[in-house]
């Protein structure tokens, strides 16, 4: 976590969309999700991204993409 958002570090460039493609792929398959159920819906452009995820409910996402911590 990175204040109040997500941090994901990508090895694609940020050249036509394919940042984009393996930050919805990344999240996909964290959630074992198919890929077309997570959407850029901002931020397409700049580093700061807004997702859209389909099918499963806010915290059971975050639950699945946050590391484990010993508590």
């Amino acid at each position: 976590m990175h204040g109040d958002a997500l941090r994901v570090r990508l090895a694609a460039p940020p050249v036509e969309g394919a940042a984009n493609d393996a930050l919805r792929r990344f999240v996909a398959d964290q959630l074992g999700i198919p890929i077309s159920d997570v959407v850029v819906v901002s931020g397409a452009t700049g580093r700061r991204k807004r997702l859209s995820v389909s099918g499963m409910d806010h915290v059971s996402a975050m639950s699945r993409l946050l590391p484990e911590t010993d508590a």
